[in-house]
């Protein structure tokens, strides 16, 4: 609570974050929505058909439940690990390094809320963001391979991507994206902040930073999942 406080009394550093943490994985989110959706048609497009030509009318069904329910939070939690559990720890170690850090607590300030606090919160507002992105390029994607392999028109495959899709799927699947940027940005300021002494602290910290964030991004969806599927 106090540290969204510190956060709220200094708007610019936290959109400073905001701006790194959704620059740096846009492009790769870009790349890895339009990716999904066209690779996600091919495997359900084959194994439909050879069930049989009325049944690859149910592909934009079952394509937009996977990438809405899991396939778009999950590879935005994986990105946003990737890129900023490493930078994150990098930096933060980095500041240890140069006792920055100290300088801080030398003024009387506290590095969770000035240096930590921002960084989680930039991680836990631009997952639900991208995982919005990710979504809507795959489905984008996968009607480009429709055009180029299927016989669908866009309203028909819309309405059909629509057709079993409710809106609280689409909530719950966003949401828990909050609970991975908390963990991202937890994991990777813990990182960076307990580096050892050192240049080398400093690789390592980045690479703790990483593996940290993508364990506990995955340990996490499991568990939402279920949490979900109890009380949804």
């Amino acid at each position: 609570m106090l540290a969204g406080r510190s956060v709220l009394r200094r708007p610019r550093q936290l959109f400073q974050q905001l701006y790194q943490v959704y620059i740096g994985a846009f492009p790769l989110a870009l790349v890895t929505g339009l990716a999904l959706g066209v690779v996600i048609w091919m495997h359900l497009h084959g194994v439909l058909q050879r069930s049989g030509p009325g049944y690859t009318r149910l592909l934009p069904e079952y394509l937009a439940l996977a990438v809405v329910l899991e396939f778009a939070p999950l590879a935005a939690g994986l990105i946003v690990a990737g890129r900023s559990g490493a930078s994150l720890g990098a930096e933060l170690s980095s500041m240890r390094l140069t006792e920055q850090t100290d300088a801080l607590e030398a003024l009387g300030l506290s590095p969770l809320h000035y240096l930590v606090a921002p960084r989680v919160w930039a991680c836990m507002l631009v997952l639900p963001l991208l995982t919005l992105i990710i979504a809507a390029l795959a489905i984008a994607g996968s009607y480009a391979a429709e055009c180029l392999g299927g016989a669908m028109s866009w309203p028909e495959y819309w309405n059909a991507c629509l057709s079993h899709l409710r809106l609280g799927d689409l909530i719950s699947a966003t949401l828990k994206t909050v609970v991975f940027g908390f963990l991202i940005g937890v994991s990777g300021c813990y990182a960076g902040l307990h580096a050892q002494p050192g240049t080398e602290g400093v690789g390592r910290a980045a690479t703790k930073g990483v593996v940290l964030s993508i364990f506990l991004v995955v340990l996490s969806d499991v568990i939402l999942v279920r949490v979900i599927q109890l009380f949804g």
